[in-house]
């Protein structure tokens, strides 16, 4: 019978209910849609990369390390002697080795070097493998594989020629335009910074970065070969097998072995062994290195951005809580009127206890009413914009939307709305015991 009585009584008053319900309802929908926004970016930031146990390169702390290699972000550290890596081959505890050489762009992009190892054994997300939309990996030393991001705004096609450009500036000055790169393949969408990169072979990587030098030296040895008497197609020829470029059929990227790298990253035979290893790699004497778990280094980094992370649900939070004393607002503005209404309860028998218990349910039922309208406008919103956010910020929506924390935050602002409701609710009882002590 109250729930009837809250009922009319709601409807009595439709135009301010409807507007505190609106109210609420906007604010619910804003906290529930910063935390599947925060736990989705949380779960998409963990597992940016997997399948990769140790990640090695020259001391220069866990945090700079991770955002280089895998994040593409900051400063690259200094490049690690390519006998160490012969040596982490060598280890019977390793099962693959990834060697990627940094500190080239293109446009803006970041420029990787690294071998086919890369888009066999990377993984990212639940240890899902990189795929490609179109074309192969690397077929040729000047071969280029391009992320998702890079071909939709460039709008490059497999065959296509690239540029890349020393240094890490979005601005630069020194091009390799003696040699471009062919596209020989784009990857899939990823969500992960893989799409916003540039993958080359060492093999080309080096061969640009020395491209004037090759230059020169042609020049020296088709001056040497005229002062000798030989003609230049004669010596052209004798080094026509020494130049001779590997071809699709037979170009293995493993087989070059350049002087340094900036980056490896390892996969072992069984990863019980990689703090083991890890301590051993730290520890060598042969040449300093530094081998971070990539697992321990993504939680140290969120932790440092939980802060925004708690600023952002603080925030949320007090609209929900304003809206919800919008709510004991308005309850307490209707008091007046419903003088009325309570002195007819009182008459048929309701105690002031009974009315303070009406007045919470009005405020509970507005509050249940708005919870479902939220989570069904968020989940519509969040299947409207899912496109969206997966090309525009890499964030993948995986189900469920709703985790226990949304089923937390949704009884959390239940038991707001019960603490709030007991000021109108107690201005009722009041009245209640005034209307009777009048009535007698």
């Amino acid at each position: 019978m109250l729930s009837t009585i809250a009922i009319e009584s709601l409807k009595r008053r439709k135009t301010t209910a409807l507007l505190t319900l609106l109210s609420i309802t906007i604010s619910i929908s804003l906290l529930l849609c910063v935390d599947i926004v925060r736990s989705q970016v949380k779960t998409s930031f963990t597992r940016t990369v997997s399948g990769v146990d140790l990640i090695v390169g020259a001391p220069s702390g866990q945090l700079n390390l991770l955002l280089s290699s895998v994040f593409n972000i900051g400063t690259p550290t200094k490049g690690i002697n390519y006998k160490s890596v012969a040596s982490l081959k060598s280890n019977k505890q390793v099962s693959w080795v990834i060697p990627l050489s940094l500190g080239d762009t293109h446009q803006g992009f970041r420029v990787i070097g690294t071998t086919n190892r890369f888009f066999e054994h990377f993984k990212y997300g639940d240890k899902q493998a990189l795929a490609l939309t179109e074309g192969r990996v690397f077929e040729q030393p000047l071969s280029t594989v391009v992320g998702a991001d890079i071909a939709d705004s460039l709008g490059y096609t497999v065959g296509d020629k690239i540029v890349v450009s020393h240094g890490l500036g979005s601005v630069s000055f020194n091009n390799h335009d003696d040699h471009p790169f062919i596209i020989s393949g784009i990857l899939e969408k990823t969500g992960t910074p893989v799409d916003k990169a540039v993958y080359v072979t060492l093999q080309g990587l080096e061969k640009a970065h020395s491209g004037p030098k090759s230059a020169h030296t042609s020049l020296s040895r088709k001056k040497t070969a005229f002062l000798n008497g030989h003609s230049t197609n004669e010596h052209e020829h004798e080094h026509e097998h020494e130049h001779e470029e590997p071809t699709q059929d037979n170009y293995d990227s493993e087989a070059f072995t350049p002087e340094s790298v900036s980056v490896v990253m390892l996969g072992l035979k069984n990863r019980v062994t990689a703090l083991q290893l890890k301590y051993q790699i730290n520890q060598s004497k042969k040449e300093p290195l530094m081998a971070i778990l990539p697992g321990m280094a993504l939680a140290e980094l969120w932790q440092i951005m939980g802060n925004v992370e708690a600023l952002l649900l603080g925030l949320s939070g007090l609209i929900v809580i304003c809206a919800l004393i919008g709510l004991a607002t308005m309850l307490l503005a209707t008091m007046r009127e419903r003088y009325q209404e309570i002195a007819v309860l009182r008459t048929i028998g309701a105690g002031p206890f009974t009315l303070l218990l009406l007045i919470q349910l009005e405020a509970m039922l507005l509050t249940i009413v708005s919870a479902a309208l939220s989570i069904g406008l968020v989940a519509v919103l969040m299947s409207m914009f899912k496109p969206w956010l997966s090309s525009t910020y890499g964030l993948f929506l995986s189900s469920p939307l709703f985790s226990q924390s949304s089923a937390i935050i949704v009884l959390l602002i239940l038991g707001c709305t019960y603490l709030v409701s007991l000021f109108p609710a107690i201005a009722a009882y009041k009245r209640g015991l005034h209307a009777g002590l009048n009535s007698n």
